[in-house]
């Protein structure tokens, strides 16, 4: 059974096709702002967040390919109650990487996995990152050399690339970091007998 990926995303699809996997990925179409928005609106925790984001993007590609197993991914950045977005500008990635300097966050990373148009499996992972107390110099500076890459990432920052800097702890897997608690689903599709193991 071919595995779609309702995403975008270079670098979960980089994960996927790493692990031995042939993945092809159609853009879900979904506007995740205004949901994720909603969401928050209502009260939804961070964790509930990625999961019902994720869903939705699984399902709005698996009602035009409904044959395959088509695989919703999505990511929260929650600090304390607050959750963050990817930033729009470099001034607001500034912002973001201002808050979290000196704190901790929680990264929630959901991925749900649609068959014959239904939700057939879905799992949420967390991890704990914790920031050190950075200069607004190196901030502006990491800010400005890095824009066209962070701009893609909750948060502002990677921490696959120059993004590790910022951080004194981190606690919880690389994937679930990078955006896809790949562990869990490998083992969920050795289970069902569509990976060898």
């Amino acid at each position: 059974m071919p595995i779609i990926l309702a995403s975008t995303s270079p670098i979960r699809l980089h994960m996927l096709q790493a692990a031995g996997l042939t993945v092809e990925t159609v853009a879900p179409r979904v506007d995740e702002l205004a949901i994720r928005d909603a969401l928050v609106a209502e009260g939804a925790k961070p964790r509930d967040i990625a999961d019902a984001l994720a869903e939705m993007k699984a399902r709005k590609v698996a009602e035009k390919r409904p044959e395959d197993l088509v695989l919703g991914c999505d990511q929260v950045l929650a600090l304390d109650h607050e959750v963050f977005a990817k930033p729009e500008t470099p001034a607001e990635a500034l912002d973001q990487l201002g808050r979290l300097r000196g704190k901790s966050h929680k990264l929630f990373s959901a991925v749900v996995a649609y068959e014959n148009a239904e939700p057939v499996w879905r799992h949420v992972a967390e991890a704990r990152l914790t920031m050190h107390q950075i200069s607004d110099a190196y901030l502006e500076d990491y800010v400005s050399r890095n824009w066209d890459s962070i701009r893609h990432s909750v948060g502002g920052y990677k921490i696959e690339e120059e993004g590790v800097r910022l951080f004194s702890a981190v606690s919880g897997d690389h994937f679930t970091i990078l955006g896809l608690p790949l562990l869990p689903l490998l083992a969920w599709l050795g289970t069902r007998g569509m990976i060898a193991r």
